[in-house]
Formats: C-alpha cells, structure tokens, sequence
C-alpha cells in the first residue's frame, strides 16, 4: 500500500515546448514539483517519467530518479502508464510537471481517498482562483456530484445557463491523480485518444468512455497550473504571495 508518485514531464508539448525545464523563481518547474513530491514520500518511490535526455540530464543532476519513456506517449497518464511497469507498487499517484504550486498536502488527500476507493480513479479539482479566467479554454473545468463523483469535465464553462447566473462558482481540475495498476493498464491499452477525449483533449474522459468510476477530491490549494507561457508569471506572483 506504499504510493509511489509519477511525474510526467514530456519536453516537446504541443502548447508549449520544454515546459518541464521553464525556470519558476529560479529553479525548473519539474524540479519545484518533485521538490512538494518529495514531502509527501520517499526519494526512492518518487520518479520523473520522461521522453527527454535533457530532462533527464537535470533531474538526476538534482538526485531524482529517472524512468525514460517512449516519444509515443499520448498523454501524460500513457507516459505514467508505461512507467509504472518498470516499478513495483499498486497505488500510482500521477502528479502533472505543470503544477509547481500545489502542496504537499493536496497530494496526500489523493493518496487518502485512493486507498478509501480502490477501485475509483481519484482526481483534484479546485474553485478556480483570481488569478485565473473560467474561459480560458486552457483550464479544464469540472462538474460534480453530491457524493464527488465526475459528472463531466470539459474547457468550455461548465455548468452552462441559458440565462446569465451572476456570481456563478466554477471548478477545475487539478492534475493530481491516483491509479491502480489495472486501471492504468486499461487505459494505456486502448492504443488511442477515446472519441471525448479527442474532441476536449483532455485524458481523464478515457477513463469516463472506459466506464472507470471518478472520483473528484476537493482540495483548498488555490494553484495555479503552468498551460501557457504568460501563466510562468501568475506562478511566481502566487508562490511569493504564498511566501
């Protein structure tokens, strides 16, 4: 029952290419996030999951372990998925490299709820804070229910009125997850983006196509995630806030 954390950090992406490596007051962002992981669980159940030998140059040079990982990888939980393998341990929590701001303590309510419900994916999500836009098209929000289960996740601005609701309270997804083995195994053999998931471009909807069982967990870190160039900025300015 020891959780082992994953991070993806794929140094090609399509929004914004070598993210992992972009410095966050200083110190790369993968680094930051490795550094709130390591609070959490052991060096020796902490990986970096990457496809780059630039990263994985800086990553060991930082004493992190390394798992090298196809190019091919759809998605960050594909590279988790992959990863996994060559590891031992049943509860796989899949930390984003674009979250430098989390804490530590986000990340152990995941681990939590994902030995409370084995067999549901566990998922973060968030009121979405001041520094950030319910429609920007970057931020996947959520809707749940009274019992936290995934209703739906999409990047348009969801729940949708017909009439202007003043004041109206949105949620995000925060890119903490917990996985077993097989549900990693099932999602990483579909080979290909499920037909949702294509269309919003956001991978947690495989699960929801495979009929994998979501569980949403909130969380009060107010974080802000890493999509884009300009969000660099809001990071530092929410971290020396935070300081």
């Amino acid at each position: 029952m020891t959780p082992i954390i994953i991070i993806p950090a794929r140094y090609g992406s399509s929004r914004y290419k070598g993210k992992p490596l972009v410095k966050i007051l200083g110190r790369e962002m993968v680094l930051r996030v490795a550094d709130i992981c390591k609070k959490v669980v052991k060096k020796n159940n902490l990986y970096i999951a990457t496809d780059s030998k630039k990263i994985a140059k800086i990553v060991k040079l930082a004493g992190y372990n390394i798992i090298m990982t196809s190019k091919n990888c759809l998605t960050g939980t594909d590279r988790t998925a992959q990863a996994s393998k060559k590891i031992k341990g049943n509860i796989i929590i899949n930390v984003q490299g674009d979250e430098p701001t989390i804490k530590p303590g986000d990340i152990k309510k995941v681990i939590n709820a994902k030995k409370k419900f084995p067999n549901h994916v566990i998922c973060g999500f968030d009121k979405i804070n001041k520094y950030e836009n319910p429609k920007n098209k970057n931020l996947p929000k959520v809707v749940v229910n009274s019992k936290n289960d995934l209703i739906y996740i999409s990047r348009s601005s969801i729940p949708g009125s017909k009439s202007e609701v003043k004041n109206n309270i949105f949620f995000k997804q925060v890119c903490i997850y917990g996985f077993n083995k097989s549900q990693l195994i099932k999602f990483n053999n579909k080979k290909k983006k499920s037909k949702i998931e294509k269309i919003e471009d956001i991978e947690i909807l495989r699960f929801f196509e495979l009929g994998e069982p979501i569980k949403m967990v909130k969380l009060d870190s107010g974080s802000v995630a890493v999509d884009e160039i300009k969000d660099v900025k809001k990071a530092e300015k929410f971290l020396l806030k935070k300081k």
